[in-house]
């Protein structure tokens, strides 16, 4: 069958199951737009090429599949870096296709060329440049397969201009072999009989939760693990769901914003198991402090990244769920004695680190941020999908919103990328239509991509974006008043826009709230009444108001300030 490059490409993305891509034309991709138009595919056209990777991204979380974005050459793909980086340090599988000027152009300086391979080599899981329309459907095809197996990431595709245009004999490819990638996915099962060991010697154990945990689909099993155990379990900010938020186990979140029970109980273990986690500093603090009482189990499918950071008593390479569903088929013939009875002191305790450090606040006359998310929580009974932008309003929703399902908090955690909530929420939204999506964000940070308003408007897509307005880049605020004199250099946002009137300029409805009364009923109508276009509403809350706890960087996870 005669095909070209274009054709190919676009058999290969259904081969895959792509429904969904998130892009922005441009003359480099001409070619395969105008295949694109005429497949089923649906193609969502982003105002900004970096939102595209973000709503990929977010829909990569929210559906469990890889995310697709397609950008023109240069600018286009240039633009898609910060969002590749982002996935990247958080291990979502996506498959980034550019277009490239044509090969005998390439080196020359040509309109619209630039070498995004090279750009992207650090923080791509692997990339490609084509080099004939022959190679393109094994290429991608490979792509999907590296995107998401193994430790999942993100994939680049750099298609040049003649390879699209190219005609050729079509030749389906066949099965993925790679002799240099080949994953381990079932752990040793000898390396999980010492962690078993560990687990019935254990009198303070402690269960630390990462994102691999939701990427490998673990959660149930966790929960099992936890429960036949009886193990207490923490989680980092990119595992928060993997386990379930209102269960009595549950610490809360570990690190520098984490709660007190948490990082105290990291920091007394004498067993800690850490499970799909990359023990980044935001969680360890001062490394020679963390957990300097316990030995240490990590397991992970990612070999590079254990001891990486943190020393390791046993380390088990492995997908998280077949760890698990070994660990606990293994506990079925553990004799647990008088397991749980030895461990009553360190449930004593925990209760006791609970009672002392609980995330207590005051409302009076000026709204507070956490009561917003908290009222949030209450009127989505915790069942809507959260994405987060970056800075205090991602650090109020991770305290305040009580996840209790794996792939309802989508957050860029590792690059920490403002700009990220709005974009991934419309991805997110496109992943599960029926579910309402919300995406909490201060009013600094939604600026950086507020065009997908209009994204979210041209999609009839109910996305919800409550703003916690306090008028400032907070939290570069909070370290400016905690260590800086409160010199609020370049941190205050007095010439922000109206987000009600800007919202209505987008086609989309704005609310807004001024008083702590007001709130219920903006979130009321603001998340209920409005089911065919996006809504923003912005909570005017207390402009110096600060994330505690806090860990101040360089100290141990202990000397948190609570106040």
């Amino acid at each position: 069958m005669k095909m070209n490059g274009a054709q190919i490409l676009m058999k290969a993305l259904k081969d895959e199951g792509v429904e969904t891509i998130f892009g922005y034309p441009g003359g480099a991709v001409i070619d395969i737009y105008d295949e694109l138009v005429k497949t089923d595919i649906r193609h969502v056209l982003v105002r900004h090429e970096q939102a595209a990777v973000h709503a990929a991204d977010g829909y990569a979380r929210a559906k469990g599949r890889v995310g697709v974005s397609l950008v023109t050459s240069g600018p286009g793909a240039t633009n898609t870096v910060t969002g590749i980086a982002s996935a990247y340090m958080d291990s979502i599988p996506l498959v980034v296709i550019t277009g490239q000027v044509p090969k005998t152009l390439i080196g020359n300086d040509a309109f619209q060329e630039v070498d995004i391979v090279g750009i992207t080599r650090p923080c791509t899981k692997h990339n490609y440049l084509v080099q004939s329309a022959e190679s393109l459907a094994g290429i991608i095809k490979e792509a999907f397969h590296i995107a998401r197996s193994g430790r999942p990431g993100p994939v680049l595709v750099d298609i040049p201009k003649d390879v699209v245009k190219a005609v050729i004999d079509y030749k389906a490819p066949g099965k993925v072999k790679m002799r240099t990638y080949n994953p381990t996915y079932n752990p040793n099962r000898r390396q999980l009989q010492k962690v078993i060991k560990l687990v019935e010697e254990a009198e303070r154990p402690v269960i630390f939760a990462g994102g691999g945990i939701i990427l490998s689909e673990a959660s149930k099993a966790l929960t099992e693990f936890s429960r036949k155990a009886q193990i207490p379990v923490t989680g980092s900010l990119m595992g928060l769901g993997g386990f379930p938020g209102s269960d009595p186990l549950w610490l809360g979140m570990l690190g520098m914003h984490g709660t007190y029970r948490a990082n105290m109980s990291t920091s007394a273990c004498d067993l800690l198991i850490g499970i799909g986690v990359r023990f980044d500093d935001r969680v360890t603090g001062r490394t020679d402090a963390f957990a300097a009482q316990s030995k240490i189990v990590h397991i992970d499918i990612d070999p590079t990244s254990i001891r990486k950071n943190i020393p390791v008593t046993i380390p088990v390479v492995g997908d998280c769920k077949n760890s698990l569903d070994m660990l606990n088929e293994m506990l079925g013939d553990a004799d647990l004695g008088d397991l749980f009875e030895r461990r009553k002191p360190w449930f004593d305790q925990i209760d006791e680190w609970k009672r002392a450090g609980r995330l207590d606040y005051e409302q009076k006359e000026i709204i507070k941020p956490q009561f917003v998310v908290e009222k949030l929580y209450e009127m989505t009974e915790g069942k809507a999908i959260i994405t987060t932008e970056v800075g205090q309003n991602q650090m109020w929703a991770a305290q305040y919103y009580h996840f209790d399902r794996p792939g309802h908090f989508i957050t860029s955690g590792g690059l920490g990328c403002m700009g990220f909530g709005l974009p991934a929420a419309i991805g997110a939204q496109m992943a599960c239509p029926d579910k309402l999506v919300v995406d909490i964000a201060g009013d600094g940070s939604i600026q950086m991509n507020i065009q997908e308003m209009a994204t979210a408007v041209q999609c009839c897509l109910p996305v919800k974006v409550v703003i916690l307005n306090n008028g400032y880049l907070g939290m570069v605020r909070q370290w400016q008043e905690l260590f800086y004199d409160k010199r609020y250099a370049c941190t205050c946002m007095e010439h922000a826009p109206d987000f009600v009137k800007l919202a209505e300029a987008y086609g989309g409805v704005g609310l807004r709230a001024t008083k702590p009364e007001e709130v219920e009923t903006v979130l009321k109508q603001g998340l209920f009444n409005h089911n065919d276009r996006p809504v923003i509403m912005d909570f005017a809350v207390d402009k110096e108001e600060c994330v505690y706890p806090m860990v101040p960087a360089g100290a141990p996870i202990t000397e948190m300030l609570l106040v």
